[in-house]
């Protein structure tokens, strides 16, 4: 695909993918600024982690792009808004911009639509998943849950996974939906057995 000016919101642990939603509450002047200047244009913004926390930190080379399906101006000049995932990019440069918001040059990814796991991949990661949840104690309707597709499955545990800022990066940057699958089965077994030893978050620094 053609490269794409992106205005971009950098922001340590919050994940999108394709296809699923992202609640934003946006307070910062320079944000707000983007969501209007989103708003008046293609109503996109794309969601990329910064490698480190400070001000301008160079960002992670792939992101996701969402487009605003619900947004609420509140009278203090605030937005709560609602992203849905349209594809990946990858980051080609930074823009020199005036804007307060900070641009990039990205291409998009070419999504696989209506990937599927084999049936030992879902029975697999659904046990696990079942282990993780009772380990952390986390109430879940595994009766829905045996109802999503394969990516809703995937994506959405990925996600809003208690990972650490780099393992949710590597699950966006995971080729496909099995590799992906995959690599949530070990994080979900690192992450319980560190929980078991020491009680620190998962990490793959």
């Amino acid at each position: 695909m053609d490269p794409k000016r992106i205005s971009i919101f950098p922001l340590a642990g919050a994940i999108l993918y394709p296809g699923m939603q992202l609640p934003l509450r946006i307070f910062e002047p320079r944000y707000r600024a983007m969501v209007t200047d989103a708003l008046a244009r293609d109503s996109r913004i794309g969601m990329i982690q910064p490698q480190r926390p400070q001000e301008s930190a160079p960002l992670f080379a792939i992101g996701c792009l969402g487009k605003i399906a619900e947004f609420e101006a509140l009278a203090d000049g605030r937005f709560n808004i609602l992203l849905e995932g349209e594809a990946r990019f990858r980051v080609l440069r930074e823009l020199d911009v005036t804007t307060p918001f900070r641009q990039v040059e990205g291409e998009l990814f070419h999504e696989l639509e209506h990937e599927a796991l084999a049936a030992v991949e879902r029975a697999g990661f659904e046990r696990e998943a079942q282990r993780f949840a009772s380990a952390q104690g986390y109430s879940v309707d595994w009766e829905g849950v045996s109802r999503l597709d394969d990516a809703s499955l995937i994506n959405g545990v990925a996600q809003v996974a208690p990972f650490d800022p780099a393992a949710k990066q590597a699950l966006l940057e995971a080729p496909d939906l099995s590799t992906r699958c995959e690599l949530m089965v070990q994080l979900m077994q690192f992450f319980s057995r560190r929980d078991d030893s020491d009680g620190d978050q998962a990490t793959l620094q």
